[in-house]
């Protein structure tokens, strides 16, 4: 069994919010059955960091959950929360408006060399 679960948001669409709350459920879980869990954001992915922006996505049609609730969950659970430094400026994402949950900017090789380790599952969405 894997040790580690890496999940790269790369092309998710806020305009399709019922496709959001999968990767931060599985990264809940992953993180429950003691798996260390690490979500990058990269592109476009990188606005859910900015602060309200999540909190106005429901992935669900009855809108009782938010994508930033989805996103706490994770986080609580152990999942770390990474972006892409180049997105930061292009989805005007700063230390200042930052949710508190993001734990820091990470570039491609750190994904690159994090992946290509033994006992890593990465899922991509």
């Amino acid at each position: 069994m894997a040790e580690k679960l890496i999940i790269m948001l790369l092309n998710v669409n806020p305009e399709r919010p019922g496709t959001l709350g999968a990767p931060f459920f599985q990264a809940t879980v992953a993180a429950a059955m003691d798996m260390e869990v690490e979500i990058y954001f990269a592109g476009p992915s990188a606005k859910f960091l900015v602060r309200g922006f999540a909190d106005a996505l429901y992935p669900g049609t009855a809108g009782e959950k938010s994508l930033y609730s989805f996103m706490q969950d994770a986080h609580e659970a152990g999942a770390k929360f990474y972006v892409c430094a180049g997105a930061m400026d292009e989805n005007e994402l700063n230390e200042t408006n930052a949710i508190p949950e993001l734990d820091g900017p990470r570039g491609g090789a750190a994904f690159i060399s994090e992946a290509a380790e033994d006992g890593v599952l990465t899922l991509t969405y």
